[in-house]
């Protein structure tokens, strides 16, 4: 890849981002992006070196549902799935991390990272509303964790 051009490709006219083609993932050799502005009072070029693998940003996690586990209340039971886009998962897995607060506090509180796509958050308030997200990262630690998924809410189960 040294010394190679690979154009940049705008998916429309005017787009603000590009996306380049037949890169490689684990390259020692680093890519270099040249940012070239053009306007009437003329012209700027920014050079950025960088590695694939330390760029990579999984998409959020999807489909997170939050549910009560019957008769135990001081539990709450967090399912998720891998972002969609994440291809080939097997071999490079995820690992994920939640952040969840307790309706009406202004503070969140974040568990470690885990491999799993399913959590028993423990320690919770009996019939307390729970507020859940959670992001995604690079099992191997590479790149930056995802933008945190859509917020899901849960109510732990309160005896009657």
């Amino acid at each position: 890849m040294d010394g190679e051009e690979h154009e940049c490709v705008h998916a429309r006219t005017g787009a603000s981002s590009c996306s380049i083609t037949d890169v490689q993932l684990f390259s020692i050799v680093p890519y270099v992006l040249n940012v070239t502005a053009v306007n009437p009072l003329g012209t700027g070029t920014s050079l950025f070196p960088f590695l694939m693998n330390q760029i990579i940003r999984p998409d959020p996690p999807e489909d997170l549902k939050v549910s009560a586990i019957p008769k135990v209340s001081w539990k709450l039971h967090l399912d998720w799935k891998p972002p969609s886009s994440w291809l080939f998962l097997e071999y490079f897995p995820l690992k994920y991390v939640i952040r969840y607060s307790r309706d009406g506090t202004n503070s969140s509180r974040t568990t470690r990272p885990s491999e799993q796509t399913s959590f028993v958050l423990t320690g919770i308030h009996p019939g307390a509303t729970y507020h859940v997200q959670v992001a995604a990262k690079d099992y191997l630690d590479n790149g930056e964790y995802s933008a945190w998924s859509s917020p899901a809410s849960g109510t732990a189960w309160m005896p009657e």
